[in-house]
């Protein structure tokens, strides 16, 4: 019977043992699994079905919501009074991407084109694309301030050409001439007799370049010699920096190409990207943890110097010719059209630009820009990009068009591109990323705690074996001492 309990007990410490050194084997070697298993993941490659499907073709829906600042006093802007201006919208747009003439090169690095097509969603939006709208007009206050140090003659033929082809200061438009162009007399006299000057041939539209385009020839790393640079790009349209502004500071390409960046993210890590649209790399800071749907992200936000001008913010001095802080001056990539970038209702920006239009209302939550990120992998899991396109508008004499506009840079839509993991992609990400990964700590812990747990009941068992023959000892010796006879 002492034998089998002494087996037990030993039988027991063993296992307790063996418990304790695999759950503590499984803290070390667990993490390690799960950041090879990321790696894998995260690596740009063909053979990785999953993963490579998520990068070539965005599985999740995208869509752009628009936002027109309809003029409410065209003729009253035109006598020196102050612009008034409603916002109308938003005008939703399902947003279709795919990666093509994707090309993997011997140094690590992948090519490709990537096309976007726009498709209206009129149980989204607030309205048609049938509405009509009115907002200033580029080709005429646009090419005016163009041709403000040209000799003052040639103004007085250009403000007739205006004329001649019934062009006036302001546009009332639908939105889908808006949005992707109209037909106008005046644009393909410029594309016959002065070739170029216009971003494209046949209608005008605010957005006529973005439908049925690609962004242009982006080179990425995939990650395979050095996870820490996967998705970061090496060239666009073969070029390694930018020639549109003034320094090499800000002519670099930074970062990746917008979509997905490197896993392992700390709280100290930014998110740099490059946008063609806007001409430059951009930087998103930290702001707060966050969860979506049960997963764990970090919240990026711009940071308030990102538009800033030259004086308040040094660095971004290379991007002058500036403003007042919260513009962006894309002219020099822009055809040299006096167009500006900044956030909505130019939130974030110097408070004066709000005294000169009236009708706008910023506020972080619909106009602060912000992309959700899950830290470990790098994967965008909600994501709104939200930016204002405005044009300086001001009196050019000569231009009788301009009539007494005070100078103003002017809002004129802003946008929002946004979208979130969700379906089948949200579950098996939840599953592969949260759940496994809580699982494995769970069972380390549980192996450590059994084993400890084993141990000790081994450790009793053996004392009580050890404690009972000592007990049966000296009972006998008690018994034996009370059959004696007494002499």
């Amino acid at each position: 019977m002492a034998g089998t309990g002494a087996k037990a007990a030993v039988g027991f410490l063993v296992a307790g043992v063996l418990a304790v050194v695999f759950g503590t084997v499984l803290t070390f070697v667990g993490p390690i699994i799960i950041d090879d298993q990321i790696v894998k993941n995260t690596v740009i490659d063909p053979n990785n079905d999953m993963s490579y499907t998520m990068w070539k073709d965005i599985p999740v829906p995208f869509y752009m919501s628009v936002y027109f600042f309809n003029v409410l006093n065209p003729k009253e802007i035109l006598t020196g009074e102050k612009p008034m201006v409603e916002q109308r919208g938003p005008y939703v747009y399902r947003k279709r991407c795919q990666k093509d003439n994707i090309t993997f090169h011997p140094n690590d690095t992948v090519s490709y084109r990537e096309y976007r097509q726009y498709y209206f969603e009129p149980s989204m939006s607030a309205g048609n694309e049938s509405d009509v709208v009115t907002i200033p007009n580029m080709l005429v206050l646009g090419a005016a301030v163009m041709m403000e140090t040209l000799p003052y003659a040639f103004r007085l033929m250009i403000s007739a050409t205006f004329k001649t082809f019934n062009e006036g200061p302001f546009l009332t438009k639908t939105v889908e001439e808006l949005m992707w162009g109209y037909d106008s007399k005046l644009v393909d006299f410029l594309n016959k007799y002065l070739p170029g000057m216009l971003p494209s041939s046949g209608k005008f539209g605010l957005f006529a370049e973005f439908n049925n385009s690609n962004t242009g020839l982006f080179t990425i790393f995939t990650g395979q010699d050095d996870i820490r640079k996967v998705h970061k790009v090496d060239s666009w349209n073969g070029l390694t920096e930018l020639s549109y502004w003034r320094t090499p500071q800000a002519n670099m390409i930074n970062g990746t190409a917008g979509q997905m960046w490197p896993p392992f993210m700390t709280k100290e890590s930014t998110l740099p990207f490059y946008s063609p649209d806007a001409c430059r790399s951009l930087e998103l800071v930290y702001q707060r943890p966050g969860e979506f749907k049960g997963v764990p992200l970090y919240r990026y936000v711009a940071p308030k110097t990102m538009f800033a001008n030259g004086i308040d913010y040094p660095p971004n001095e290379g991007f002058c010719p500036c403003r007042k802080s919260g513009l962006l001056n894309v002219s020099s990539c822009r055809h040299n059209s006096p167009v500006f970038i900044s956030h909505p209702h130019f939130f974030n920006a110097d408070l004066s630009l709000l005294d000169t239009v009236l009708g706008l209302n910023p506020n972080e939550d619909e106009h602060g820009l912000f992309i959700d990120i899950h830290p470990q992998t790098g994967v965008p899991l909600n994501v709104s990009i939200r930016l204002q396109l405005n044009l300086l508008m001001k009196r050019v004499s000569g231009i009788t068009e301009t009539g007494k506009i005070s100078e103003v840079v002017m809002p004129m839509i802003w946008f929002e591109e946004r979208g979130n993991i969700d379906g089948p992609v949200l579950t098996t990400f939840h599953t592969n990323l949260v759940v496994l990964p809580t699982v494995m700590e769970y069972m380390q812990y549980g192996f450590i705690a059994l084993g400890l747990v084993t141990v000790v009941i081994a450790v009793l068992v053996h004392r009580r074996l050890k404690v009972q023959p000592q007990k049966t000892a000296r009972q006998f010796r008690e018994g034996q001492n009370h059959l004696s006879p007494v002499r």
